[in-house]
């Protein structure tokens, strides 16, 4: 290693990983039937085998990492719920359950219901507005900030501040590429110094000046690193997990001392999903 490269190893940020806890579910029923966003395309053929075997090795990197995976058992029927980040928002203990838009995934709602009625969450709240749970919400530990612009109904952010009792800031989705906010932004380190990537070009021009006053020091992903859903992302703190593809990205998060791993998520993809669409986060 050069004198250059020891220093600039040294002003890195420690990165200190935490401990999460997730649910999952198997993507048994997995195909593309029908096509409510603009990366379903019914006629792509998908290779079932390749996406259960894609979905077992993300399990088992957060298994690797030391995080706590449960897995709720899929349902004919419902392709889509290999998507679990689309199941509640769970923040200290409380549970706010999801409503979907597209009426091909309404039924996911009420299976997670009682998954966490059984798990004992009793502080429970079905939403009555459109509210498609962490596709949308992102936990900053301070803040939930949350999308809306194309599945999300607005009124469902007042909604989850009651429910949650946790502040709420609204951010205005724009391209229909970015349907849901956790296409577009995650949360890469929590707490009071919360850090965010996001592509801006995601949002509407007010949103981009709240994300830039809120997060000065936030990751800039580009163009090419958003049209892989490189920004569907699970980070710990320290250890990031993003699609394989986003190589510009997970650049930029090796330079500020973040550990990337690398996934294959193609075949996942194909319904516009990544690593953090296949996972539900339950906030302690």
């Amino acid at each position: 290693m050069t004198a250059t490269a020891a220093r600039s190893a040294d002003t890195l940020p420690a990165r200190r990983a935490g401990t999460r806890h997730f649910l999952m579910c198997p993507p048994a029923y997995f195909t593309v039937e029908y096509a409510i966003n603009p990366w379903m395309n019914p006629d792509e053929p998908v290779d079932a085998a390749r996406a259960m075997a894609q979905w077992e090795e993300l399990k088992n990197t957060y298994l690797r990492l030391g995080h706590t995976v449960d897995v709720i058992e899929p349902q004919p029927g419902l392709p889509d719920m290999v998507f679990a980040a689309n199941s509640g928002t769970v923040i200290e203990g409380r549970v706010l359950g999801s409503r979907f838009r597209a009426p091909e995934r309404a039924a996911e709602a009420e299976h997670f219901r009682r998954w966490f009625v059984a798990r004992g969450h009793r502080d429970l709240v079905m939403p009555t507005r459109i509210n498609e749970a962490e596709g949308d919400f992102a936990w900053t530990g301070e803040v939930l900030l949350a999308g809306t612009g194309f599945r999300t109904d607005p009124a469902a952010h007042a909604e989850a501040q009651e429910a949650l009792g946790v502040p709420v800031v609204s951010l205005t989705l724009v391209d229909e590429r970015y349907y849901h906010l956790d296409t577009a932004l995650f949360v890469l380190q929590k707490g009071p110094n919360a850090q965010i990537a996001y592509y801006p070009e995601a949002f509407s021009e007010g949103s981009r000046r709240v994300l830039a006053r809120m997060f000065p020091d936030a990751v800039i992903a580009d163009a090419a690193d958003a049209s892989c859903l490189g920004l569907n992302g699970v980070s710990d703190g320290r250890h990031v997990v993003l699609p394989v593809e986003a190589a510009g990205l997970a650049k930029q998060l090796t330079d500020r001392g973040y550990e990337v791993i690398g996934l294959d998520v193609s075949e996942l993809r194909k319904s516009g999903g990544g690593p953090k669409c296949c996972t539900l986060e339950l906030h302690s």
